[in-house]
This record gives C-alpha cells, structure tokens and sequence, in this order.
C-alpha cells in the first residue's frame, strides 16, 4: 500500500510561513528553507523585544523624571524617595509625561515633596 502524504497541510504551512516572509529581502521572502528560519528567528526577536520595550520604556521615564527633578534643585533617587515617604502614589510613566508636557504640575509635585 503506498504511503499517504498530507501535500494539503504541507503546502498551507509553508504558504503560512513565505505570507509572513513578505518583504523580506532576497531570497528570505521566496525559498522555503531560508525563509522558515528567517521567520522563526523573527518570531523570537519578537517575544523578546516585547518584554524588552517595558525596560527600555522604564529607562526613558527615568531620565525624564530625573531631568525634570533636577530643574528643582533634586536628583532622581531623592525624588523618588520623597515621593514615596510622602505616600504619594505617582507611577513612573504620569511622572515623566508631567515633567515633559505639564511643567506646572510637575512644579507642584515637587513643591509638596520639598
């Protein structure tokens, strides 16, 4: 009895994986082989970058926070140590986006925690 080939599951996997090499370039966006590892090395870059844009967002709050602060005469850390002995519940990123767009607001933080 001759061997029975799924060619339907076969051929809609590799169509799945060539629709998500489009735009790749060369032959990564064409031939199956070297464009399945170029999806999946995609694939991985891509669950890492996600967690890796949380840090990276942190970090920028931070300068801000910390270049706003310094406006005033205070560095980041006893900013952020005031703040948290006043009980004053702020998260990094409202802080950021006061010291960047509402100076007033951020001034009137800052007033409370001196």
């Amino acid at each position: 009895m001759p061997r029975s080939v799924n060619a339907v599951a076969s051929r809609a996997k590799r169509k799945k994986v060539l629709k998500q090499a489009k735009g790749y370039f060369g032959r990564r966006k064409n031939v199956w082989t070297v464009a399945k590892n170029a999806v999946e090395k995609a694939l991985s870059y891509q669950y890492r970058d996600r967690r890796v844009r949380k840090r990276e967002f942190r970090k920028l709050w931070i300068q801000r926070i910390n270049a706003g602060a310094r406006q005033y005469g205070m560095s980041y850390s006893v900013f952020m140590g005031k703040l948290h002995d006043k009980g004053i519940d702020i998260n990094r990123k409202v802080l950021a986006d006061l010291a960047m767009n509402e100076p007033e607001a951020f001034k009137a933080v800052v007033d409370q925690l001196k």
